[in-house]
């Protein structure tokens, strides 16, 4: 029996070189834009400035206790919201009635903008964590939740009577017939709401002034210190990209027994 062929290594390693290599055109752009008058430095110094201002902040404990708010509230937040959607997905999910009844009411509160919330979180929690949490949990519970219900839907109805049959107790039916159907659905959600999270809980800390990096960016554009604006910003984009890298590679590592997990690293 031949195990799997793997990924081409050339062909990786030559996707991160061009993704290297546009990266630091990008830089290099920022760097000459302003220093040719391209752009005003006033609002756009140059890349050496800002990484600069990075290496500044980076020195500070005040950086360090803005980006440990940040990353609190998203894990919290979003730790509360897979739970809660995990567990009202299989509910809503495995009873049509209950789906049924529920239907309209989820596709009238799941488009409503978190940011809409703002208002109600302030007069509830004020600039506290919890203004934060109210946001980051509202937003990121839909995008699992609606990924829930499919995965329960998907599940195969022959499988779920047969384990009936054989009197699998429900706990046993959810165990091994609806989780492992489901899992691959809860993981794109989890993946979506990780990324969309993390929007959030900066968007609250700028707009309503909750401690974490929000807060940060918008004191150093108040004070018109637009170095450090600029890479308080660098900073919340890769935490963006490690939560997705993280998010994609945990999925990756538990959902390795899944077909549609082999078929990426399969040649």
């Amino acid at each position: 029996m031949t195990s799997p062929r793997r990924g081409n290594p050339a062909r990786s390693g030559g996707t991160a070189l061009l993704g290297a290599a546009g990266l630091a055109g990008l830089l290099l752009v920022i760097e000459l834009a302003p220093r040719l008058g391209l752009v005003d430095e006033r609002y756009l110094p140059p890349a050496s400035r800002i990484a600069a201002a990075l290496a500044e902040e980076a020195g500070t404990p005040a950086f360090w206790t803005a980006l440990t708010d940040t990353l609190i509230a998203w894990s919290a937040g979003l730790a509360i919201a897979v739970g809660a959607a995990v567990l009202a997905g299989i509910l809503i999910g495995s009873i049509p009635v209950l789906r049924s009844l529920t239907a309209s009411t989820i596709e009238f509160l799941r488009p409503i903008p978190s940011v809409a919330l703002i208002p109600l979180a302030v007069l509830m929690y004020g600039t506290e964590l919890g203004s934060t949490l109210l946001l980051v949990c509202y937003a990121a519970f839909w995008q699992v939740l609606v990924q829930v219900l499919y995965g329960v839907a998907d599940v195969d109805p022959v499988a779920f009577e047969t384990a009936r049959s054989f009197r699998f107790s429900a706990w046993g039916r959810i165990r091994h017939v609806l989780w492992p159907t489901a899992l691959p659905y809860v993981f794109t959600g989890v993946r979506l709401a990780a990324s969309v999270a993390l929007v959030l809980a900066i968007t609250a800390e700028l707009v309503i002034g909750s401690p974490g990096l929000g807060k940060e960016i918008a004191v150093a554009q108040a004070s018109e210190a637009v170095p450090t604006m600029y890479a308080l910003i660098v900073v919340t984009g890769v935490l963006g990209v490690i939560i997705n890298l993280l998010a994609r590679t945990g999925e990756r590592r538990l959902l390795a027994w899944h077909q549609s997990v082999r078929g990426e690293v399969t040649a």
